[in-house]
């Protein structure tokens, strides 16, 4: 008689077992995409915040108020410098839905410069986003040849 080839039913549970324990030690890899997201997601809210710092400015160069040391008004957004103030009617209005999306502490930071606002996920609280580290703070422009500064801290989301 021929024998048939096949796998017995140890065989197979030992091959179960094997999947069993990789998937075990692999699965805490995939499942911590949540922090993951939250750092993409503030990575993206400041190269929104400075694009729209770049558009701005290009509007307020083109109005001839690129140099001006005080409040102005370019299209409706509040410039200090030619780019937009780390304010409601400034960055703010500059970054379409930023304000729906995240919530804002105005000079919470600490050791952040005075005109500047801190942007982090709504829902999370101010103190505890701040000792944990998840959050965009921009910092608006102190000079001419300054520019803004958006500085992103993700390393604990």
């Amino acid at each position: 008689m021929k024998r048939q080839g096949g796998f017995t039913l140890i065989e197979l549970v030992v091959v179960i077992v094997i999947l069993g324990i990789l998937a075990v030690t692999a699965a805490p890899k995939f499942l911590n995409l949540q922090s993951d997201a939250r750092a993409s997601s503030l990575q993206g809210l400041k190269g929104a915040m400075a694009g729209a710092s770049g558009i701005v400015y290009g509007k307020a160069a083109i109005d001839g108020k690129e140099t001006s040391t005080t409040k102005t008004v370019v299209e409706d957004i509040d410039t200090i410098y030619g780019y937009p103030m780390a304010t409601a009617n400034g960055i703010d209005k500059a970054v379409v839905g930023l304000s729906d999306d995240w919530a804002k502490v105005s000079g919470a930071l600490s050791g952040a410069p005075s005109d500047s606002a801190t942007y982090y996920f709504k829902g999370a609280t101010a103190p505890t986003v701040f000792t944990t580290g998840c959050f965009v703070n921009y910092a608006q422009a102190t000079s001419i040849s300054s520019g803004v500064s958006i500085i992103v801290r993700d390393d604990k989301c």
